[in-house]
């Protein structure tokens, strides 16, 4: 993931410099390359060529991630153990050779992996990306494509295997993060300008994708990152993707391979994709997506369920992150701020989970989000014992209150729809949910309130 406090665009404007360098230098555990070039054709891109194509496929393998709408990202590398960012190497150009030594630092507990999918189990998540390989190029895996990886460190175990049955365990989907950049590889940065290394570089990265897609039996989502060196053509991304759909025809993939993907991925912001078009918003707790010991930035559970809200209103999906430390426990502030929202989706999720995209908006103490013909109002700020909707266009047939189902009364005309007998407290935090059941697809103007109501007669 990009630097917080940098942008992705001026971040890799300074790569040339510093990887080249890292490049030119090379390194030690030279990676392996892949046993066959991905020019030749093989069984996985013969019938990729095959696999149906399309949107009615698209929206079959979707289905699940659409409903699901929540999920966790978890950072974990050797950026862990310096507890400063996983942008660390590159940030402050730590030599090749002694970053390779945090390896021997790198101790995550038995079982860590188990307490993260309790955690996003309890928290209301429903599926989990885990950082295989970070820009460090470190690998959490049991590569047979380079000795840097967590088998051969002084961990001793496969990561990932563990992290894919911890998810399984629970019920939740499983996601692979996999970073193209490589800091760490002699070709990660030769690549863009020399095209034997480009082709070699391209080996490696086709190798480990296909460990990935062949090892742990069925995965769900693929979470592309950072293509630099190459563009779409240098990766060949398209047929990147083939070979990942031949070995995986249920898999959803993200576009930052260059390639069209699944779904696209805003970064610490949400910002709504066009209608028709998946999105996935990804941030932090705090400011930082690696462990970073001293970021007390944290996020309070009422603007991650805001948040939350938010996606769900736009038919957007969150993924919030945690980093755990080196030993592969969780910041105890992340915990209890996901507890707190999975404790609030318990009661209400309901108006997040399945939702449809909301036309509803203009309230200043309340978030709108849609079910079929129910609109969800979940107010943050309490009003008080009434609720007032203006320009609420379609007829309210019920009104009651989300988590404990009391009915409420209502009045309603074109200007306002009021809502009464409310609690003279909230009754669920960070926010209280009513559910209003119309007679048809919720639909509100902004304006009819300006420009209908009345006005004043002059004197």
């Amino acid at each position: 993931m990009s630097q917080s406090r940098v942008s992705r665009r001026s971040t890799l404007k300074l790569l040339s410099a510093g990887l080249a360098a890292t490049a030119t230098a090379g390194t030690s555990n030279v990676p392996l390359a892949s046993a066959q070039s991905i020019d030749e054709p093989d069984a996985a891109s013969k019938k990729a060529s095959e696999k149906p194509a399309g949107d009615r496929d698209r929206a079959r393998r979707m289905k699940w991630w659409h409903e699901a709408k929540f999920g966790m990202f978890i950072h974990f590398g050797l950026y862990s153990v310096i507890g400063r960012h996983e942008w660390a190497m590159e940030m402050e150009a730590i030599p090749y050779k002694d970053y390779e030594r945090l390896a021997d630092q790198f101790l995550p507990k038995p079982g860590s992996a188990r307490e993260w999918a309790k955690l996003a189990k309890r928290a209301g998540q429903k599926y989990m990306v885990l950082t295989t390989k970070h820009h460090e190029g470190f690998c959490l895996w049991d590569t047979k494509t380079t000795d840097y990886n967590a088998a051969k460190s002084k961990v001793g175990r496969d990561i990932v295997r563990e992290y894919v049955e911890a998810a399984r365990a629970e019920g939740l989907r499983v996601g692979f993060y996999y970073s193209l950049m490589d800091w760490h590889h002699p070709d990660g940065a030769r690549a863009g300008k020399d095209p034997e290394a480009r082709q070699r570089f391209r080996d490696y990265t086709y190798a480990q994708i296909r460990e990935l897609m062949t090892h742990y039996g069925k995965i769900d989502i693929l979470w592309y990152d950072v293509s630099w060196p190459l563009d779409k053509d240098g990766w060949q991304a398209d047929k990147m993707n083939d070979m990942v759909f031949a070995l995986q025809p249920d898999i959803l993939v993200n576009n930052r391979n260059k390639a069209e993907g699944d779904f696209v991925t805003p970064e610490q912001r949400i910002e709504a994709a066009p209608e028709g078009q998946a999105w996935e918003s990804c941030m932090t707790l705090n400011a930082s997506w690696g462990y970073h010991a001293s970021d007390d930035a944290w996020k309070p559970a009422r603007e991650i369920v805001k948040n939350l809200l938010t996606c769900a209103h736009d038919g957007g999906n969150y993924l919030l992150n945690v980093g755990p430390r080196p030993d592969g426990s969780i910041p105890e502030e992340s915990v209890k701020i996901l507890e707190s929202v999975g404790a609030w989706l318990a009661k209400n999720g309901e108006a997040f989970y399945a939702a449809d995209r909301c036309q509803p908006t203009r309230t200043r103490y309340a978030h709108f989000t849609r079910r079929g013909n129910t609109l969800y109002m979940s107010i943050y700020f309490w009003p008080g014992t009434s609720a007032t909707i203006g320009g609420l266009l379609t007829t309210v047939k019920s009104v009651r209150l989300l988590s404990t189902g009391q009915p409420l009364k209502f009045e309603q005309d074109r200007l306002r729809t009021i809502i009464t007998g409310l609690p003279a407290q909230p009754i669920d935090a960070p926010a209280t949910t009513l559910a209003i059941e119309c007679d048809g697809e919720p639909k509100q103007d902004q304006y009819v309130v300006r420009n209908e109501r009345e006005r004043p007669e002059r004197a």
